[in-house]
């Protein structure tokens, strides 16, 4: 059975996809919302974006191909998990630092509500694992007042270059474009979220 452009997006993006139009950002619950569906864009978009940039015409044709496919779920959640981490540490950073939402322990609270739910979902078991790993040890060590302002999207941009099911000869061309690709994307989500979070309270 031939897939169409749709129905390869649905087989490769599982995640929630309905993403909300944000006015305001008030309240930890909203914080939550915007994490999981901001990173679930960026790494939905740049990973498919990547994928049919790099193939051109043929990346349909590739979707045929199971063991294609098998790599396209690894990478689609370990590029996921390593987009919820930063986007936490950026979000609670950020209301740390500006608006003086010193409660650190809601940001591991969060993640792993997301986490959970996600893995409940479906989430790729390694990928999960990975996710606490690499979760517990940054929160151990994070600068809660500078890690916002300090490139902090550099490691789920490295994740997309790293887990891309792509070539090593062809993807070795593609790393400052990629990065800058993800860079652009993330950048649009900081300059929002500072915007969302003015009459943010904290409850």
């Amino acid at each position: 059975m031939k897939l169409n452009l749709k129905d390869l997006e649905k087989y490769l993006f599982p995640i929630k996809r309905i993403f909300s139009k944000y006015k305001q950002i008030k309240t930890v619950e909203q914080v939550k919302v915007f994490i999981q569906e901001q990173s679930a864009q960026v790494s939905q978009m740049t990973l498919y974006g990547y994928l049919k940039t790099r193939m051109g015409a043929k990346h349909v044709l590739m979707f045929e191909d199971k063991d294609f496919l098998k790599s396209i779920n690894i990478a689609k959640w370990q590029i996921y998990v390593v987009s919820l981490i930063d986007c936490t540490f950026f979000c609670f950073s950020f209301l740390y630092k500006e608006k003086k939402f010193m409660k650190t322990d809601v940001a591991n609270q969060i993640f792993f509500e997301i986490l959970n739910n996600e893995k409940a979902s479906g989430m790729d078991l390694d990928a999960y694992e990975n996710a606490t790993k690499e979760f517990n040890s940054r929160f151990t060590s994070i600068n809660w007042e500078t890690y916002y302002n300090t490139n902090p999207f550099e490691k789920s941009a490295l994740a997309l270059y790293k887990w891309a099911p792509i070539a090593d000869e062809l993807k070795k061309f593609d790393k400052q474009i990629v990065l800058n690709s993800v860079f652009l994307k993330w950048n649009n989500v900081q300059k929002d979220f500072k915007k969302l979070v003015n009459n943010f309270t904290g409850n």
